[in-house]
């Protein structure tokens, strides 16, 4: 087992003082008649009604809405999403200036602070996102590297318990490749990293805080063959906040575990991470109608990302979801399209941004290769510039903030 370079430590998750006032927040929390927690929801109008069906009604909605020929399969003969083999800071070659981000894929983005701090959010590195190896979304851009390739990760950080977000054999051999690495996760999911045998796990609710602390150890400034860094210590503030979402990996435990999105900041950078969320159910329009026109404008927007904005913002980087959005009536509640991505990406104050969720696996029936374009076109309504602001790039690449 390799020998970590930092020995982190990481404080009580606490409510902070900057939590929104005013309103119960854990009305997310569902409630048996003792007062425990036994699941959760998204506590606003704008989640809408389609996503709060059973489990079992919203399968059979979605095999009619395919069978009436309104959810197709996208056809991906043709397509290539822009891959490059990524590059990494190179142990020992001191901090970075800026914030350096890379994405990996799908949700997946290794993230490395100006204080050396090094973070993976959402690593899924399988070739399909399914509980079976043989059956499921499966891949049409491959990884733009394996968890080998990546030098040091400090600190993994999950937004929630869907396949596409986190993998079973990833995390495995992270925890196993970095020993000393440290899993963030919403509530209710220590105890499934626990049973895949990984100890360093933070469990936290929406709006706590903690703190990671990690100091160079004895072990590693001895060993020629681990890493050397600049920095003999790193701090980081680590945020988990909300988003509006769903979870779940078997046919039974819909909602058992919460979702969310996270806040991390080090070395006088931040970044936002949001994970897999909507911001408004849209009902069923007409094809090419603007579910953003007059009529539609009264639709709720989730309350959530201002809040975040105007207690946690502004945020260097914000990572945000731009896919999986259509049909639109039945996943506009949990998957962002382009448009809300960019109110989402207003509502958080984030100075730049970088679209996640797309160009992966088949999820829902847009063309793959259509967030992009759309995100051009939202930018451009909302009177941001087209490039420079809210960007994508080729799966490997890397942009510094």
């Amino acid at each position: 087992m390799a020998v970590p370079y930092y020995n982190s430590t990481v404080s009580k998750p606490a409510i902070a003082d900057d939590a929104p006032s005013g309103g119960d927040l854990t009305a997310h929390h569902v409630k048996d008649k003792h007062g425990e927690t036994i699941k959760f929801q998204n506590p606003h109008p704008s989640f809408g009604e389609t996503l709060r069906l059973t489990a079992f009604a919203m399968g059979r909605k979605m095999i009619w809405t395919r069978l009436m020929g309104d959810m197709k399969d996208p056809d991906i003969s043709s397509v290539k999403i822009p891959t490059v083999k990524p590059t990494f800071l190179a142990p020992g070659g001191g901090l970075p200036t800026s914030l350096r981000a890379t994405w990996l894929g799908h949700a997946c983005y290794f993230v490395e602070f100006p204080s050396g701090l090094r973070v993976l959010f959402d690593p899924v590195f399988e070739d399909r996102c399914s509980p079976l190896t043989w059956f499921g979304p499966k891949r049409f851009t491959p990884p733009p590297c394996a968890p080998a390739d990546i030098p040091a990760i400090d600190a993994v950080v999950i937004s929630h318990s869907h396949y596409d977000h986190l993998s079973h054999t990833s995390v495995s051999e992270i925890a196993s490749r970095h020993p000393g690495a440290q899993f963030f996760v919403p509530l209710g999911l220590k105890s499934w990293f626990r049973e895949s045998g990984i100890e360093r796990v933070t469990e936290m609710d929406w709006w706590e805080d903690a703190e990671l602390l990690l100091k160079r150890g004895k072990a590693a400034a001895e060993d020629p063959n681990v890493e050397k860094r600049t920095s003999d210590s790193v701090a980081a503030k680590v945020s988990c906040l909300p988003c509006q979402h769903s979870s779940g990996r078997t046919h039974n435990d819909r909602d058992h575990t919460l979702w969310a999105s996270w806040a991390v900041s080090s070395g006088g950078k931040s970044v936002w991470f949001g994970g897999d969320t909507g911001y408004r159910a849209v009902p069923r329009v007409e094809e090419g109608a603007d579910d953003y026109g007059p009529e539609y404008e009264a639709l709720p927007r989730c309350p959530q990302f201002a809040q975040i904005g105007k207690l946690r913002g502004p945020f260097d980087l914000g990572l945000i979801p731009i896919g999986a959005y259509k049909p639109r009536w039945i996943m506009s509640g949990m998957h962002a399209d382009p448009r809300d991505a960019v109110e989402i990406f207003k509502d958080t104050r984030c100075k730049k941004a970088m679209g996640i969720h797309w160009g992966t696996w088949i999820l829902t029936s847009e063309d793959v290769e259509e967030p992009p374009k759309k995100l051009m076109e939202a930018l451009k309504k909302a009177g941001i510039p087209e490039k420079g602001v809210f960007d994508v790039c080729a799966a490997g690449e890397s942009r510094e903030f």
